[in-house]
């Protein structure tokens, strides 16, 4: 029998995927079948079949994005800060390696150039080959792959995008940098005057220490800044948040028009998001803190 994946475990003839959050929470996932296994100079990949989720994406064990529900994560990550941005022309994605958010952002007709920039090149390429519902197999030539150190990436780059989206895995290792000011304030260097950036700022529920860290350094650095949420089912604890920085005012929600070919996101959503519950409002403001 051919050795499982060390992620993977066998119980009474069936195969689980057993995800460990923080080492507080353990979420299991019954497989089909494994698609795709390897080890790059990264991390550990694996395209993983699941009855409830369809293939799913899982580097180091934890689950990034799948085929039932991932449609919701990156539109929600694309679409807000690109339908917020009066003619957005050049975006950067920094991560986002299924290609699901540069997927979305290829629906903007007007978006002349995406520069996508993720560190590990077999993660693109195993989601492309296995994971068709996120990726669409993305070929739009208006598409860079740029394989290489996001981080590093933005320190050499000033006033060339006009929408940077942040698709980074959790704070965890090398990604903690993707959270720090440093790093905030390298991409408002590399934003034109009326830019836009935004990131995903973890769980309300879970982590909202790093929620509102992310939310205040962010609000430091750039003139306007606001978040918003999105329920998506396989991300622990159900609710996502996500942290706009603007350097110049927002458009109102309620002044633009959505006409994007979508599964989740619309007009009502769109409208919506802005609004936030009373215990997040408060996390925000400083008047609830983490027991954690």
């Amino acid at each position: 029998m051919k050795r499982l994946p060390k992620y993977i475990q066998q119980t009474q003839g069936k195969l689980w995927l057993t995800e460990d959050d923080r080492d507080n929470l353990k979420i299991s996932y019954k497989i089909k079948e494994v698609l795709f296994e390897a080890t790059s100079d990264f991390q550990h990949v694996m395209i993983l079949d699941s009855d409830d989720f369809g293939p799913m994406l899982v580097l180091d064990g934890a689950v990034q994005t799948t085929a039932e529900d991932g449609h919701i994560y990156n539109e929600m990550i694309a679409h807000v800060p690109l339908i917020l941005h009066p003619n957005p022309k050049r975006v950067l994605i920094i991560g986002g390696g299924d290609c699901g958010a540069a997927r979305e952002v290829a629906k903007y007709k007007q978006v002349e150039q995406i520069d996508m920039v993720e560190i590990d090149e077999l993660v693109v390429k195993a989601s492309k080959q296995y994971l068709p519902q996120v990726s669409g197999n993305l070929s739009d030539p208006r598409v860079n792959f740029i394989f290489a150190d996001g981080v590093a990436f933005v320190k050499s780059v000033k006033e060339k995008y006009d929408v940077i989206i942040v698709d980074s895995s959790d704070p965890v290792g090398p990604a903690v940098q993707l959270f720090e000011s440093a790093f905030y304030e390298n991409l408002h260097r590399a934003l034109h005057d009326g830019g836009i950036m935004v990131c995903q700022s973890q769980s309300p529920i879970f982590q909202p220490d790093i929620m509102k860290q992310s939310y205040d350094r962010i609000g430091n650095i750039f003139t306007h800044h606001q978040l918003y949420t999105a329920v998506v089912p396989t991300y622990p604890g159900g609710l996502w948040s996500f942290t706009i920085g603007s350097k110049q005012p927002l458009r109102s929600v309620e002044q633009v028009v959505f006409d994007k070919e979508t599964k989740y996101i619309n007009q009502a959503i769109l409208n919506s998001c802005f609004q936030l519950p009373q215990f997040v409002q408060d996390y925000l403001q400083g008047e609830l803190v983490s027991s954690r």
